[in-house]
């Protein structure tokens, strides 16, 4: 096995006033792959890629990218990386084209190779009409994609995009999914941070589900999915109030976990047909009466669900 592109021990970062942002995150990526890194809001994913990408020093632990350390060699580190954040980086005042323009010559590209670099990102990104407008005119899309641009001019092998389509429509979303992957297709690695279920599912090769700082179930889509068995049964029970007493009576009773959205109650079955008929049964008996029934394959949602007890959109 090659050695990883990218790899944390035991990271550890505690910010004033005591808040411990990472305790003890562990992983490891491997080279040509896209890493997801799938949490809520302050579970502590941007702080990860912060020191991963020198901008933050850990309090603990330690950290790799293609072999170099981020603490002892972070110009090394940085010459190897791009980054493109939850915001866009870039200026508003200059124009699409001149940003990375002027990015290319910091990266110590020639003026000429810098702008022919340029014109290049700005056609891959579907830009070059927009190229001579100042980026406060661009809409949230756009710059989104002018920040991926960005991040890519000196070609990067590893390139981390810390919740890139946040604020995207479904179709930006869908272009920029897009985009990840033909980067992928030509070699370079990507860790990717995540809220999206749907965004990680379809992207990460391997995933580290993060929550409060720590890393609390990590492996590939299906095998995280696989923990909670071969379906869901969705229960919708009305109201919340109803969905919520269904929930307490089917936890108890079927020892494994039940979760709810609003008044739908989610079950994990194992055997099918015999769970659902003893779910129906025991609600009878608790005179709780489901108004609708679904079975369904598993999601993500259901795994983080079920891991943590919140969703993912959690504050």
């Amino acid at each position: 096995m090659p050695p990883a592109a990218i790899e944390a021990r035991d990271l550890e970062k505690t910010f004033k006033g005591g808040v411990r942002a990472l305790t003890g995150v562990s992983f490891a990526v491997e080279p040509g792959t896209v890493f997801g890194m799938l949490g809520p809001n302050g579970a502590g994913k941007t702080t990860a890629v912060r020191i991963l990408t020198t901008i933050l020093r850990p309090d603990g632990g330690s950290a790799e990218v293609l072999g170099h350390d981020v603490v002892k060699e972070p110009g090394v580190v940085r010459a190897l990386i791009g980054l493109a954040g939850q915001y866009a980086a870039v200026d508003e005042n200059l124009t699409g084209r001149e940003n990375l323009r002027m990015i290319g010559q910091l990266t110590q590209l020639r003026r000429v190779d810098a702008s022919r670099r340029a014109d290049e990102l700005l056609a891959q990104f579907e830009l070059t009409e927009a190229a001579g407008r100042s980026v406060k005119t661009y809409s949230g899309g756009m710059r989104r994609r002018l920040d991926l641009a960005a991040a890519l001019v000196d070609r990067p092998p590893v390139l981390f995009l810390d919740e890139p389509t946040t604020g995207l429509d479904p179709y930006g979303r869908v272009a920029m999914w897009a985009t990840i992957e033909a980067l992928v297709g030509d070699g370079t690695t990507v860790l990717l941070t995540t809220q999206y279920l749907e965004e990680a599912d379809r992207l990460a090769d391997q995933l580290v589900v993060i929550d409060h700082g720590k890393v609390i179930a990590e492996g590939t889509s299906s095998e995280l999915k696989a923990q909670l068995g071969k379906s869901v049964l969705d229960l919708e029970m009305g109201s919340d109030e109803i969905a919520e007493k269904a929930m307490v009576v089917l936890g108890n009773q079927l020892g494994r976990p039940a979760t709810r959205q609003a008044s739908v109650v989610e079950i994990p079955l194992d055997e099918g047909p015999r769970d659902v008929i003893e779910a129906l049964r025991l609600l009878d008996d608790a005179g709780l009466a489901p108004t609708g029934l679904t079975v369904r394959e598993p999601s993500l949602d259901d795994v983080f669900l079920a891991l943590t007890g919140h969703g993912t959109t959690e504050p």
